[in-house]
């Protein structure tokens, strides 16, 4: 599925992240893929509240969690700077979708990093 949404589709997910000697590049790709599949699902599934947007944002971030996992045995992980990137890039997708008063640590509550 496409991204419809104008501000998601030419948004770029983890900028700062990519071309960092710390992090594993495909392992970044890997965190934009994520980001870019929650939307499509948020496109798919319009949540009508809060609670339904924080439903698939934790499916999300348990993703980023195993991702960390994928991270720590090629030598990285997802420290502060990473924190920061995909928190607020989850907040970037609230409010691309309607949900501007989400709030950034609910968005990711279910985070291991």
């Amino acid at each position: 599925m496409a991204i419809t949404n104008e501000k998601v589709a030419g948004y770029a997910f983890l900028e700062k992240l990519f071309g960092s000697s710390y992090y594993p590049q495909e392992l970044i790709a890997e965190g934009r893929t994520i980001l870019l599949e929650l939307c499509e699902r948020i496109e798919r599934q319009r949540p009508a509240d809060l609670a339904a947007l924080y439903a698939l944002t934790a499916v999300a971030t348990e993703r980023f969690n195993e991702l960390d996992e994928k991270m720590r045995n090629a030598g990285s992980e997802i420290e502060t700077m990473a924190r920061d990137e995909i928190a607020v890039d989850f907040h970037f997708v609230a409010k691309a979708y309607g949900f501007p008063e989400a709030d950034i640590e609910e968005l990711v509550a279910e985070r291991d990093w």
